[in-house]
C-alpha cells in the first residue's frame, strides 16, 4: 500500500467508532468525512465567480423532479458554445449528493472550457433500482434536448462521467444512448468510468469468472470494503443479472463511445474496471485505462491531499482532454 495512504487509513481508524451505521447515519458520515473533505480541500482553488455561470433547473422524472446544476464557461460570452460533460456522483446509489463533485466541476468548467451538468438523482433505499438510473437517464435526455440552456454544442463533445456507482450508471447510459432512437444525431462521444462497478458477483459470466479476483483479494481494504459494498447493494436492491445494473452482461458492446477508465490496485472492484476495459477493446471500442498501484477504492475523495490523489485528478483531467481531442479526428 502507498505509504501516505496507509498513514491516512491508520489515522481514520483511530477516529472510527467501528459501528455498522444505518442509512441515515451512513449519509451523515459520508457527507462529513468525504464530501466535507473534498470541499474543504478544493475551496481555496475555486475559480473566480466571474469565470463561469451557474444554471440550476428542476427537471421532471417519474414520480417527482430532480435538480441539475450546470456550470458554463463565461470567457466566451453568451454566444459561445462548448462541449458538455454530464456528471453522476458516487456513493453506492445510497449516499452522497450533488455537492460531492461540485467544486471539482467548477474547476473543470473553467480549466477545460467545458459545460458541466451535475445530477442530484434520488437515492436508495427510499428510491431503489432502477430509480437512480432512470433519474440520470432523464437528466441525460434533458441535456440532449436543451443544449442551448448550457451553451453546449454536442458535436464538440457529449460525455457521461461517473465515479463508482456513478460509473455504473454511466456505463449503462452509454448502452442506452447507443441503442435508443431518441439519441439519433446526438449520440454520446465519450464515457468516463472511475472505479466502476459493472457486474454483480453472482452474475459473473462463466468465461470471465477467473478474471474476477479482487473482490476476495481486497475485501478488507478501506475505505470501501466488500462488506460495505454488499450493504449498499442490499439497499439498492438491483437484480444481479439485469444489464441495467450489470452492464458487462449486455449482449454487445460494439458501437460504444470512446472510454476512459481509472482502476485502483487494492479496490474490491478493481477487476470490474480491468475486465470491462478488456471487453470493450475486444468489441472495437477505443479505451484509455489508467491503473494505480498501492491504492484503494475512492481513496482520492477521502484523502484528496495525498500525492497519489493529485495524480489521479491530473490523469482524470487528461482523460477528459483525450476524449475531447478525439472530436477533431
Amino acid at each position: 500500500m502507498d505509504s501516505e495512504l496507509a498513514a491516512a487509513i491508520a489515522a481514520s481508524r483511530t477516529a472510527s467508532s467501528g459501528a455498522d451505521p444505518d442509512i441515515v447515519t451512513s449519509r451523515a458520515l459520508f457527507d462529513a468525512a468525504v464530501t466535507g473533505a473534498v470541499k474543504a480541500f478544493f475551496h481555496a482553488a475555486l475559480p473566480q465567480d466571474t469565470a463561469y455561470k451557474v444554471h440550476e433547473q428542476m427537471i421532471p422524472v417519474d414520480g417527482g423532479e430532480i435538480l441539475v446544476r450546470c456550470f458554463i464557461p463565461a470567457a466566451g460570452g453568451s454566444s459561445a458554445t462548448y462541449p458538455v460533460l454530464v456528471n453522476i456522483h458516487g456513493g453506492g446509489f445510497c449516499v452522497g449528493s450533488i455537492e460531492l463533485d461540485d467544486y471539482i466541476l467548477r474547476q473543470l468548467c473553467v480549466q477545460l472550457q467545458l459545460s458541466t451538468v451535475n445530477i442530484e438523482y434520488r437515492l436508495a433505499p427510499e428510491h431503489p433500482f432502477p430509480i437512480p438510473l432512470n433519474d440520470c437517464l432523464a437528466a441525460l435526455k434533458w441535456t440532449a434536448e436543451n443544449p442551448a440552456l448550457v451553451q453546449a454544442d454536442l458535436t464538440q463533445g457529449f460525455i457521461v462521467c461517473g465515479h463508482s456507482a456513478g460509473a455504473n450508471i454511466s456505463a449503462v447510459l452509454a448502452h442506452i444512448a447507443r441503442d435508443d432512437p431518441f439519441f439519433e444525431g446526438r449520440r454520446l462521444t465519450g464515457q468516463i468510468l472511475r472505479d466502476p462497478s459493472v457486474c454483480h458477483p453472482s452474475a459473473y459470466p462463466e468465461s470471465l469468472k477467473s478474471d474476477f479476483r479482487s473482490m476476495e483479494e481486497n475485501k478488507d481494504v478501506p475505505p470501501v470494503t466488500r462488506s460495505v459494498i454488499e450493504k449498499l447493494r442490499r439497499w439498492h436492491n438491483a437484480p444481479p443479472h439485469d444489464p441495467r445494473y450489470s452492464p458487462l452482461l449486455y449482449p454487445s458492446h460494439k458501437g460504444l463511445p470512446r472510454t476512459y477508465i481509472q482502476a485502483m490496485e487494492l479496490d474490491p472492484l478493481r477487476d470490474d474496471a480491468l475486465v470491462y476495459g478488456k471487453v470493450l477493446r475486444e468489441a472495437g471500442v477505443e479505451v484509455k485505462l489508467d491503473f494505480y498501484t498501492g491504492v484503494s477504492h475512492g481513496f482520492h475523495y477521502n484523502w484528496p491531499a495525498l500525492k497519489v490523489s493529485e495524480k489521479v485528478r491530473n490523469d482524470f483531467l487528461e482523460g477528459i482532454r483525450w476524449l475531447l481531442n478525439s472530436q477533431g479526428e
